[in-house]
């Protein structure tokens, strides 16, 4: 049956299609010079790629490239001792240890012995994966998000065989998929998406989210994708190893029969690569094959926003998305997921009917409206998530009040790295207004936590301000509006494949 439980066939994982539209399915907003997909049939075996060149990868890269049908039989040799020595490197060295409680500092007291022995168990098959060690962290809405910690030395080999792995499935990806991926930020990912609903004919949009994605990953479907192009035992017997290792909470040890840590190494590739056969591939091939008008896809993880001509394609496509991801063990967060007229006609077709102003959607942190220009021609406006930005000053209030005894200064240092590190992610264009409330509530904040150090404080109003000009970066946009930077990173490159 095609449909089984751990079975797959060219209909499960769909075969592109040549795409002769230049200017129909939206691609040509999104696209970039990488591949779309690899074709879903039947794998050659037995490619073998590089050698301890210095472009091992590279080799790696073109061979993918080339052959979109070939499986990688010979891969862990690229997870060398100077892999594995970057991969340390690269991992912060304040993260918080796993549960063999081994700190970063603590392993680079004898590195590259610790280095050398993990190499040698993992290529004799003697590396055994420790269990995650479970946290939860608050998220805007109250709940609490589930993450998984990863001992340091599993952390070191999953950002190492991550990088061997990139090599392959960046060539198949797809060019509306942004999550996590090398030389793709969120910033590219919303870039793509305004640029899209403000040149194609958009006219409804379908904000979409996955229930519980990252716990509800189906191990066994999860492996069958893996092996469409990983044909190297040694590395499968290793991601088997870290889906099987399970996790620990409260002391106690439960087994991981589904899903991926969320904040493991791996796990972001893992959730590519699971969203790539289940909705990226299919959604191209949907679009190609039943939209009557045009159909902007972005994806960033389990986020993703489609924008559709018409009403009943948007409908279509949501239901069968609902039927697509149930044959895969994921449904639709329905609180989450909302079907909203949106696009440069929306306020005129609301309007006729007596209805208000249009829907807004968020997107990576961002509230979307339709807004206009002061020609009345239609515009994209993004502002900072209310939710978002009430939770980050609730952070920022309560660590002040932990901090409120320190120096001036070092309180000033701290603030300076919260408040540019929030304009470098929300000063986009149209968003002044809100970076500069957020500058001015954090000086607020600041200002009650002074106070709070003396009944006969003097902190005034005009004393603030010269800490708040002297400490804290001014509220100005560094961001591009979004059509130079998509049409710069795609300037040169074929729009679609």
């Amino acid at each position: 049956m095609m449909h089984d439980r751990g079975k797959s066939d060219d209909l499960v994982v769909p075969a592109k299609l040549a795409n002769n539209a230049l200017g129909g399915a939206a691609e040509s907003v999104e696209g970039r010079g990488s591949a779309e997909g690899n074709a879903a049939s039947e794998t050659r075996s037995g490619l073998r790629a590089g050698t301890s060149a210095p472009s091992d990868l590279d080799r790696v890269r073109r061979a993918a490239r080339t052959d979109r049908k070939a499986r990688f039989t010979a891969l862990l040799h690229h997870v060398d001792v100077e892999r594995l020595r970057a991969a340390y490197w690269a991992i912060r060295p304040k993260a918080a240890p796993g549960v063999d409680g081994v700190t970063w500092q603590d392993y680079g007291a004898d590195l590259e012995g610790n280095l050398e022995d993990l190499h040698d168990r993992v290529h004799a098959g003697r590396y055994r994966a420790k269990p995650t060690r479970r946290v939860f962290i608050p998220k805007t809405d109250g709940r609490l998000r589930p993450l998984g910690v990863a001992a340091l030395e599993d952390k070191i080999l999953q950002r190492a065989l991550v990088e061997v792995l990139n090599a392959i499935y960046e060539q198949d990806f797809v060019g509306f998929s942004y999550g996590f991926r090398p030389g793709r930020s969120p910033h590219h990912a919303l870039d793509a998406l305004s640029v899209g609903i403000v040149r194609k004919k958009v006219n409804w949009v379908l904000d979409a989210d996955i229930r519980e994605f990252f716990t509800s990953l189906d191990h066994q479907w999860l492996e069958k994708f893996i092996e469409h192009r990983i044909g190297d035992k040694r590395v499968l017997r290793l991601i088997q190893k870290w889906m099987a290792a399970g996790v620990i909470e409260n002391g106690a040890w439960t087994a991981s029969k589904e899903g991926v840590p969320q904040g493991a190494s791996a796990s972001p590739l893992l959730a590519n690569v699971y969203l790539h056969y289940v909705f990226d591939l299919w959604a191209h091939q949907w679009r190609r094959r039943h939209a009557r008008g045009d159909v902007v896809i972005v994806r960033f993880c389990d986020d993703f926003v489609v924008g559709f001509q018409h009403r009943d394609d948007a409908e279509r496509f949501r239901a069968d998305l609902r039927d697509r991801l149930a044959k895969f063990s994921l449904e639709l967060n329905a609180e989450k997921t909302r079907l909203i007229q949106f696009g440069r006609f929306a306020a005129l077709n609301r309007a006729e009917r007596g209805l208000g102003k249009p829907e807004t959607f968020t997107f990576l942190g961002f509230t979307h409206i339709c807004a206009t220009t002061k020609n009345g021609h239609f515009k994209l406006k993004r502002v900072t998530d209310k939710e978002r930005m009430r939770g980050k000053l609730s952070k920022v209030k309560t660590e002040l009040i932990r901090r409120r005894d320190q120096p001036i200064p070092e309180q000033g240092r701290w603030l300076a790295s919260v408040v540019r590190g929030h304009f470098n992610y929300y000063a986009v264009p149209d968003n002044g207004k809100a970076i500069t409330t957020f500058r001015f509530r954090v000086t607020q904040l600041w200002l009650r936590a002074l106070r709070r150090r003396s009944q006969r404080h003097r902190m005034t109003w005009k004393r603030i301000d010269r800490l708040a000009d002297r400490w804290l970066p001014p509220a100005r946009i560094q961001h591009p509006w979004p059509t130079v930077r998509f049409d710069a990173n795609t300037q040169g490159r074929s729009p679609v494949r």
